[in-house]
């Protein structure tokens, strides 16, 4: 980055005291309004946890390893729409927190991470603890900075905020040599940052605008499809009032469910892999496709080239580097998406625009035949739980109203399917890097973010001892999380992927020698329930909300030859569906 301009109150600033730069640290979070920082200590960034130590505004989170705070502090900035605070030490704790900033990075999650490093003088001799972490984590981070002059580090500070949350939000690293929180110099925090090489664009262009709503209003088969960029530019509400008004059918990616209500009858479920049939069937047979916020990423695309291939499509973002990446679009706006809506929907009336209303009456019944199919149905007998079951259970006894966090795998897909998000923030998981273990760390980020509210995180057995150390963490600080175990006994994806396309070879998928989680829980000073039939689903899941201010581990006993249905075969088209 060039050309850093800051302005702020001089006069005042000069009579400040010189303080060190672990206080300067401190300060400027303080500035920023961080409420929560997430993290570990270690050598390098005592200075910076004795300074933490001596104020009581901002609230330390103690995790017990550095790849959960980076998780907390995510899913926190999720939730939230605010940027998340890490904090680590040097060399492994900076390395154990890459998972973390990775995740954060391709779902374009705005976070600050501020690592420790050895002295200055030192930087180079491979000295106890050191790693290059700005070149480590020069490709998962929106940028980062190794700060060399305790002049420099408020004001860095101040850009690394800007830069989180600003544009396509992403993961911003500082890293700060131990000497460096120890020198001292006078405090001064800009009041704005400008850089010369960063400008993002916020209004849509008014010609490209008015093109791309024409192209709406002559469309026989219109579909909007939309992704996480509606959630992280709080677009929601322009987005479901346009798409009401214009009576259009519209599909969510998996990190853009809660974008649009889940349960109106103008959305047609998640597209993609593991989308349903109507979502799927009607992006294909699109005349014109409205992408919002969206990244045509493979999991959603399938084949390329067999993507959409009727579809005049209109692709709104505010990275321009997103648009036409991976599929050629007809008209391209770059904006913030809750700006450009708003110019769309004003477009629309002023133009005195509408679907044509015969046209639109027979899409609607093409979809209708589709939705026909159920392509989400399954069976709940008697004898054993099937995990589809435990999801919407869980949605019916919480009124829709909880978040939900997920790790990835099987029970991440039945969440996203059956879990219905009528609300933005309600649905926190990891989307492009799919990362195992990142759950109860996120959950415990979002209980943080919204201590009143009902947090729940739907896991595996597989996923939940990746970072289980954190019910540790829970119990220090109080978080009553309820955690549902869809337990298997396998790895469950890649289990189904072994019998569709490995001739059912479950080669090291299957997991038998797991720990009794009733007990587990139990020892880490928590409740566990356990749900091995299908009439012990409900108590188990009522017992749990009863008890409000302790953390629930309930393990259900599920069956573990269920599979994820509809599901599109990498390489595949999206109308070519495996269905039950």
């Amino acid at each position: 980055m060039t050309g850093l301009q800051t302005t702020m109150d001089r006069s005042s600033a000069e009579l400040e005291r010189e303080i060190s730069g672990a206080e300067i640290v401190v300060r400027a979070l303080r500035d920023e309004g961080v409420e929560f920082v997430f993290g570990y200590p270690g050598g390098a960034v005592l200075y910076i946890y004795d300074e933490l130590a001596r104020q009581e505004e901002l609230k330390h989170i103690l995790v017990r390893h550095e790849q959960a705070a980076v998780h907390a502090a995510d899913a926190y900035a999720r939730a939230t729409g605010r940027v998340g605070v890490a904090l680590v030490t040097s060399g492994p704790g900076a390395t154990n927190a890459v998972t973390g900033i990775a995740t954060a990075y391709m779902d374009s999650v705005p976070l600050v991470i501020i690592t420790g490093q050895v002295p200055v003088a030192l930087i180079g001799n491979d000295a106890f603890q050191e790693v290059d972490t700005v070149g480590i984590t020069r490709p998962c981070t929106k940028h980062n900075f190794l700060v060399k002059d305790v002049a420099d580090l408020a004001s860095t500070l101040k850009t690394a905020f800007f830069l989180a949350a600003s544009g396509r939000p992403g993961p911003v690293l500082v890293d700060i040599p131990k000497d460096i929180t120890a020198k001292r110099c006078v405090y001064r925090y800009p009041d704005k940052v400008q850089l010369r090489s960063y400008k993002p664009t916020v209004k849509g262009h008014a010609g490209q605008v008015r093109k791309a709503v024409q192209l709406i209003a002559s469309a026989e088969r219109p579909m909007f499809y939309t992704g996480g960029g509606i959630i992280l530019g709080n677009a929601a509400e322009a987005l479901t009032a346009f798409v009401r008004h214009l009576g259009a059918p519209i599909t969510n990616t998996l990190m853009g469910l809660g974008g649009f209500p889940a349960s109106d009858p103008q959305f047609l479920g998640m597209l993609g892999m593991h989308g349903t049939f109507e979502a799927n069937m009607a992006v294909q047979h699109s005349d014109v496709l409205v992408a919002l916020g969206a990244r045509f990423d493979d999991r959603v695309t399938g084949n390329v080239e067999a993507f959409a291939p009727h579809a005049r499509i209109v692709h709104v973002d505010v990275d321009p580097s997103s648009i036409s990446k991976n599929v050629k679009v007809d008209v391209p706006i770059v904006g913030d998406l809750a700006v450009v809506l708003a110019e769309m929907d004003q477009a629309w009336r002023e133009g005195g625009h509408r679907l044509d209303p015969a046209a639109l009456k027979a899409w609607w019944e093409q979809i209708a035949s589709w939705r026909a199919r159920e392509c989400l149905r399954y069976e709940q007998g008697e004898d054993i739980i099937k995990p589809q079951y435990v999801v919407q259970k869980l949605h019916e006894l919480t009124g829709g109203d909880a978040i939900v966090t997920s790790d990835v795998g099987q029970h991440q897909m039945w969440a996203a399917q059956f879990y219905g998000f009528d609300a933005p923030r309600r649905w926190i998981n990891s989307g492009g890097l799919g990362t195992m273990g990142y759950g109860l760390p996120a959950a415990m980020g979002a209980q943080l973010a919204d201590p009143e509210r009902t947090v729940v995180c739907i896991t595996g057995e597989g996923s939940i001892q990746m970072n289980i150390q954190e019910l540790s963490t829970c119990l220090q600080h109080r978080l009553p999380i309820k955690i549902a175990c869809l337990n298997n006994h396998y790895l469950g994806m890649v289990r189904q992927w072994q019998e569709f396309f490995y001739e059912s070879r479950y080669a090291m998928s299957y997991v038998d020698a797991l720990p009794d989680f009733v007990k587990l829980a139990e020892a880490y000073g928590h409740i566990g329930l356990r749900a091995d039939r299908p009439a012990d689903v409900e108590p188990v899941i009522r017992e749990a909300l009863r008890l409000k201010d302790r953390l629930v581990f309930m393990d259900f006993q599920v069956d573990p030859t269920e599979n994820v249905y509809p599901m599109v075969p990498a390489g595949a088209a999206l109308s070519d569906m495996i269905l039950l």
